[in-house]
């Protein structure tokens, strides 16, 4: 137990007292031993990177559909860019980085195939909607380890269930280090996309409104640089006027946000991917009403889950975790006619 009271009385030596230090965690459901060496955010991080739900992000679409070239992000580079993003600003504020880097690692897991065209699906097919950030505190909580979850803490729970959206309305995490990842995932996928969306022809640089570039910087690099050390910055003087949340100047997010939707309207949903959009929620919707007329044809953990919470819910779950490549492979072997030889 030395090294890990070492670490956690480095802890309170380094971090900021709005922080969450790592003794002061709410616990988990299923009580536990503590690890010898690693805290209790240590010990969630490295669950969730070992999990299978993890590794199929490999496979999984960040905005462009089966992309071959090697530098398109995907679902898991997305979510090493967000960790690092997240790191930098928590440390720079003076917050528990493995806390953020445990909710940045997780953040995207409930995300379906084919990114948000199959989020779209899912939530028009399901009785009760489908949100991915509710169904990645689901896969790690009931999904994962064959139904056991990874018994994971409150504080990194929360900072998953509320990483998502961008409305001023929107629940903010109850640690710092959630309200970090939420802002981390904005800087880190609005200004990768365009990165992609550059490289893959589809945007020009010229494209983007020149009043945002000159606030936020003209490139990549610069854009992420400016976000992050707002975000530093501000939050810090917001901690010491006595306003415990994570923010942007007022200037900074207002460019953020028309960035933000000028992406949504030009490219998550405009009409250069409509196309490849309505081909992929076509797989999708197809493979899902398979199952659901055929759900015996499912593995037997979601048949489980089909007698415990019904057929939409164990339906949902076994389509939500498939990656792009799979969900083609199941929807070529269901649907498109095999050449037999006699």
């Amino acid at each position: 137990m030395e090294i890990r009271k070492k670490i956690e009385y480095n802890e309170e030596l380094s971090l900021i007292p709005q922080a969450a230090k790592s003794t002061g965690s709410l616990g988990r459901n299923i009580k536990e031993i503590g690890d010898e060496i690693r805290t209790v955010y240590m010990v969630d991080r490295d669950r969730i990177i070992h999990s299978k739900s993890f590794r199929r992000l490999k496979h999984k679409t960040q905005v462009y559909i089966k992309t071959w070239g090697d530098h398109y992000r995907t679902r898991l580079t997305h979510t090493l860019e967000v960790a690092q993003i997240g790191k930098t600003i928590g440390k720079g504020i003076g917050l528990n980085e493995d806390l953020i880097e445990a909710i940045a690692l997780g953040h995207d897991i409930g995300h379906v195939a084919f990114a948000h065209n199959g989020e779209e699906v899912l939530n028009e097919l399901l009785p009760n909607g489908f949100k991915h950030n509710v169904n990645s505190v689901r896969v790690l909580t009931k999904i994962e380890r064959q139904g056991k979850g990874l018994n994971l803490t409150p504080e990194v729970i929360d900072g998953i269930l509320n990483h998502s959206g961008f409305s001023k309305n929107n629940k903010k995490a109850f640690t710092l280090e959630g309200q970090v990842v939420k802002y981390s995932d904005k800087i880190a996928y609005v200004n990768h996309d365009i990165d992609d969306s550059i490289r893959a022809g589809l945007l020009k640089k010229q494209d983007i409104p020149s009043y945002i570039l000159d606030i936020l910087g003209n490139t990549h690099g610069e854009r992420i640089d400016t976000l992050v050390k707002d975000c530093v910055y501000t939050t810090i003087n917001n901690i010491k006027n006595g306003k415990i949340e994570v923010s942007l100047s007022e200037s900074i997010e207002k460019a953020l946000r028309e960035l933000r939707d000028f992406m949504f309207a030009y490219v998550y949903k405009g009409s250069i991917l409509k196309e490849e959009r309505d081909k992929a929620k076509f797989v999708l919707r197809q493979v899902y009403e398979y199952y659901l007329k055929y759900p015996q044809k499912m593995p037997e953990f979601y048949k489980t889950v089909v007698e415990k919470e019904g057929l939409h819910q164990g339906v949902a779950d076994y389509i939500a975790g498939m990656s792009d490549d799979y969900c083609l492979l199941l929807f070529n072997s269901i649907y498109v006619p095999k050449i037999v030889i006699y």
